[in-house]
């Protein structure tokens, strides 16, 4: 097998050619610098025109505001020559004053009036709960008694926010007889103005804040009001960089987005009044144009690239077809290699897994098969000996060598069990023999007799005359049996009158049936689980019918269990037959 040398790439394959990557630059260029040159040109010309529509409405602003002054600060004039005022201040009869003041205040339109008297308490008012204050102290009576011309006032609030007054001296025969105090409700203007887009906002001669839109702007200098912003989130420091390269530098920012500033004067006592409007509308109608044009580049340039490289694709196809199946073949190989070490590692551990648990298990259920076994015999054995021992001490010794023999047998059978349990993994049939099922009942309701004698329980058997012969281990089967009366024993344990019945049948196979009045099975489904068990903890560890299930399927037959008809539950044992000329299978 000779090894060649390397594929030799095709020069129109190691890259794009000249001409492509000179189109490509070229095409870039021409696109970048048509959208600077777009966004400056755009820009300007919408920020013109958006500046030009909030100088409309500055001007419509503007007028309002004027209209609302000037036909206001006509009133005081008018009252204060009004001679029904000049005569109630003259008599010191204020009873109609407040009621003329309210009919007055509907048709002119202001916000309240108030007539001060000579020493600045409140004798008139369209508010009748100030009638009686004093305000000989504020600025808009003091001054008013000074001059005779219409004096006009910002006082500021408490809770925020401004008064607007005129107020004017009432005079007779030369005297100045009270102070009539006109407000005004320029606030109005605040809360129309907050409806629209722009943040607009009315200062003073010495620049304060009289009205604005943003209600924390009231009462401080222009350039304090608008360093007033909340701190921006880095999101929002991200989209205020990406928009302020794009767009005028703006003129200030209100609630953190920049705007432009647009600033006129009321012609009144030095006011100015300006607005600021946001360049969302400018930046979204450029950014409209802008995407128009990238895309028309964008799909320009996919037709450039297609149409100068369609020549190098094509003599690159075949060499990009070898090279794809090359690459395939290679990952398909590594591929196949790493499975196959990897069934080679799981294989090892699962060897190793399966070694262990085999272990394990031999050794948990030997475990299990000797505890449960031997605990019967070992619990009789114990009831014997304590009944050996009071014999004994009552002068009885031939009923106490009885209790000795049986303990005796127990010996015997406990060493079966220990003969059995070597044999256990070998599962051979040689300790099988011809066993008659009658006589195992028998057995196993001796071996039951300490538990039967300690409570009483009535215990009633139907056996048939005949011997009832199967092919099995009879210690094993006597288990079983043992097993199945314990269980009923347990289960008649808060009965009031506990029965327990036993049933051998012989047909086409032999039927051992043990039924209790219990209160029967719940889970039947889990009920031969091992160590599933209803009883409380110490009582038992749920192997007892696991283990009889097993020892009944090795001799060839069926363990069953159903709730019965009246009440209680049924255990069925059914096992082959062992006929006169035929063998139950093992």
């Amino acid at each position: 097998m000779t090894r060649s040398g390397p594929l030799q790439q095709p020069a129109s394959a190691q890259g794009l050619p000249w001409r492509v990557k000179l189109a490509v630059g070229l095409l870039v260029l021409l696109a970048v610098g048509v959208v600077l040159v777009s966004n400056r040109l755009l820009t300007d010309r919408y920020t013109a025109d958006t500046r030009s529509r909030a100088e409309v409405r500055l001007a419509l602003y503007t007028g309002n505001l004027m209209a609302e002054l000037q036909r206001t600060s006509v009133v005081p004039l008018l009252l204060s020559r009004d001679p029904e005022l000049v005569q109630a201040l003259r008599e010191g009869n204020f009873s109609r004053t407040s009621a003329k003041l309210i009919a007055l205040q509907a048709q002119i339109g202001v916000a309240s009036i108030r007539l001060l008297g000579n020493d600045g308490r409140v004798v008139g008012a369209t508010n009748r709960n100030i009638l009686g204050t004093n305000n000989r102290n504020d600025t808009y009576f003091v001054d008013a008694q000074r001059t005779k011309e219409t004096i006009f006032t910002a006082v500021k609030r408490e809770s925020g926010g401004y008064d607007f007054v005129y107020s004017r001296s009432l005079q007779a025969e030369g005297k100045t007889l009270g102070v009539i105090v006109v407000s005004v409700d320029l606030m109005k203007y605040e809360r129309a103005w907050s409806g629209l887009q722009d943040a607009v906002l009315v200062t003073d001669s010495e620049g304060t804040v009289l009205l604005a839109t943003e209600s924390r702007w009231r009462g401080l200098p222009v350039a304090e009001a608008l360093a007033l912003r909340d701190p921006p989130s880095a999101i929002a420091r991200a989209l205020r960089a990406t928009a302020d390269w794009a767009q005028n530098p703006p003129d200030a920012y209100v609630r953190g987005e920049a705007v432009m500033r647009t600033e006129a004067r009321v012609p009144f006592r030095g006011w100015k009044i300006q607005t600021f409007t946001a360049y969302g509308s400018v930046r979204e109608q450029v950014n409209g144009i802008l995407a128009l044009e990238i895309m028309g580049f964008a799909i320009l340039m996919a037709l450039t690239f297609y149409i100068l490289s369609r020549r190098a694709w094509s003599r690159s196809l075949s060499f990009q077809r070898e090279s794809a199946e090359l690459r395939a073949l290679n990952a398909r190989l590594q591929r196949e290699i790493a499975e196959r070490e990897k069934v080679q590692k799981d294989l090892e551990v699962a060897e190793l897994t399966l070694a262990q648990s085999s272990k394990l298990a031999a050794l948990g259920e030997m475990s299990a098969a000797v505890s449960h076994e031997l605990n019967q015999p070992l619990a009789a054995m114990k009831t014997y000996l304590a009944g050996a021992r009071l014999l004994l001490q009552r002068k009885r010794p031939e009923e106490a060598l009885s209790s000795f023999q049986r303990i005796d047998d127990l010996i015997e059978r406990m060493g079966a069990i220990t003969r059995q349990l070597k044999s256990y993994a070998r599962k051979g049939g040689e300790a099988f023999e011809e066993v008659d099922l009658r006589a195992c009942v028998s057995s196993a309701l001796a071996m039951m007799e300490p538990q039967l004698k300690a409570r009483v329980v009535k215990i009633s058997r139907g056996m048939p005359r005949q011997p009832v012969l199967v092919m099995a281990d009879r210690i094993r089967l006597e288990q079983v049996i043992i097993n199945l009366l314990r269980n009923a024993l347990d289960a008649t344990k808060d009965v009031k009158a506990p029965q327990i019945d036993i049933l051998l049948s012989a047909g086409e196979t032999a039927m051992l049936t043990v039924r209790d009045n219990g209160h029967g099975i719940t889970e039947l489904e889990n009920l031969f689980e091992p160590f599933y068990t209803t009883k409380k903890p110490g009582e038992g560890v749920g192997l007892g019918l696991a283990i009889s299930s097993g020892i009944v399927t090795d001799l060839g037959g069926r363990l069953t269990a159903r709730n019965g008809d009246g009440g209680g539950a049924v255990f069925e044992m059914q096992l082959p037959i062992l006929g006169k000329n035929q063998e139950a299978a093992e």
